[in-house]
């Protein structure tokens, strides 16, 4: 007997027909001899609705009062597979996120895991009942409601497996796997068989909505055996392990990307040493998170700063500038919205010169202006219009040959 979590998201629990379906998923895993945890996403668009209701009250609502309310979503789905797991014969229970004993950060919207009471998932499972949990959401020491952000329950569950020693976490989606690109956008993406925690890990932090950046975090680190796969069709999915080979000397394996971008733009930095350190620790302790960073120093000029945020933290970040600019030490600051962040990831890039030189050499050729570059040694990524986001996505796709990757072959 070994222990498994199953992790369903909205689109497999989106309907009634569909929670009996994964009913019958997580029926069919128990029947193995397994213990099992379920995590659930909130049913079909539920959370987006949640916060439509919100924003016909306030454009800008407390975010400690949006996890009150989105925290709602996955208590709804996890009783009613409860439900249809009891109705079928199995002993189930479910329990939200607190229930399960998930301590997070004190974090309003996006907080992260820090611990996981075990003791009342344990005793349910040695009682033989199926442990539902609502993904997504947790408590702080002061005994409020968190949640994790948007594919927070993919974190949920592999924190659980992790913190269990699970045997496996398997995350059923409305996908089959981990494609090359996103197949809705990029009709030539194909499927990967395999994909190390890496390369993964870089295309979940570049905007591939596949699995939430933060639970391949925690199967990096915690060496959680971890498989994405489709909760309509039965067949095998992406598995995400330590080590993939990579097949035919293919070295880029997939492309991201990312809309409602902006750049942000600080101008007249008085000392280009403290004045850095103090724009990025303000912007940290106000959980603002920063992506791309350039700073440019002209001789005899004082240096500038540039730097991208979610278009959603622009507020936020625009309010904190204003408000701290002579603490901070800056003239005054810029930002321009509409734009997006198009990558290329894979492993192979380590060891292959002048793959950064294909990709610009190709954005180029389709009158792709590029405003901001940012490399690591598995990625390239670069900020663009967002009007030429898929154009440069789908061109890219094509010039390092991810449309010829055979179906099902890592």
């Amino acid at each position: 007997m070994g222990l498994v979590v199953q992790k369903f998201g909205g689109t497999s629990v989106g309907t009634i027909e569909r929670i009996k379906n994964t009913a019958k998923r997580v029926i069919a895993e128990k029947k193995k001899g397994n213990d099992v945890i379920v995590v659930v996403s909130a049913m079909g668009k539920t959370t987006d609705q949640l916060v439509s209701l919100a924003k016909e009250l306030s454009p800008y609502p407390s975010k400690r009062e949006m996890d009150m309310l989105l925290s709602t979503g996955e208590q709804v789905t996890i009783s009613l597979l409860a439900i249809a797991l009891a109705e079928a014969g199995y002993e189930a229970i479910s329990l939200t996120g607190w229930q399960a004993g998930i301590l997070t950060e004190n974090v309003h919207s996006n907080a992260r895991i820090l611990n996981i009471d075990q003791m009342r998932i344990q005793q349910y499972l040695k009682e033989n009942r199926i442990v539902v949990v609502a993904g997504f959401q947790g408590i702080n020491d002061h005994n409020e409601i968190t949640t994790l952000g948007r594919g927070g329950s993919d974190t949920t569950a592999v924190a659980l497996a992790a913190a269990l020693h699970a045997d496996k976490c398997m995350i059923y989606t409305d996908v089959t796997g981990v494609f090359t690109s996103d197949p809705r956008y990029i009709p030539s993406a194909r499927k990967l068989s395999a994909i190390s925690y890496d390369e993964m890990l870089e295309l979940a932090n570049l905007g591939a909505g596949v699995l939430h950046s933060r639970a391949v975090e925690f199967a990096k680190n915690y060496k959680v055996p971890l498989e994405v796969c489709s909760s309509m069709e039965e067949e095998s999915g992406t598995i995400i392990e330590e080590e993939v080979q990579v097949e035919k000397g293919l070295v880029v394996r997939g492309v991201a990307f990312e809309d409602e971008i902006t750049r942000i733009t600080v101008f007249g930095l008085k000392n280009k040493i403290t004045n850095l350190s103090g724009i990025f620790t303000s912007l940290a302790n106000n959980n603002i998170d920063v992506d791309i960073i350039i700073q440019n120093h002209t001789v005899g000029e004082n240096p500038y700063l540039s730097f991208t945020i979610k278009h959603e933290d622009l507020r936020d970040t625009t309010q904190l500038l204003e408000a701290k600019q002579g603490e901070l030490g800056f003239d005054h600051f810029e930002y321009e919205s509409g734009l997006a962040k198009v990558s290329i990831i894979g492993s192979g890039m380590i060891s292959n010169p002048g793959v950064a030189a294909k990709m610009f050499d190709c954005l180029t050729r389709n009158d792709i202006q590029i405003k901001m570059v940012s490399t690591s040694e598995i990625k390239v990524s670069t900020v663009i219009e967002e009007s030429h986001m898929i154009k440069a996505a789908q061109s890219l796709h094509t010039t390092f040959e991810l449309d010829v990757v055979e179906q099902g072959v890592s």
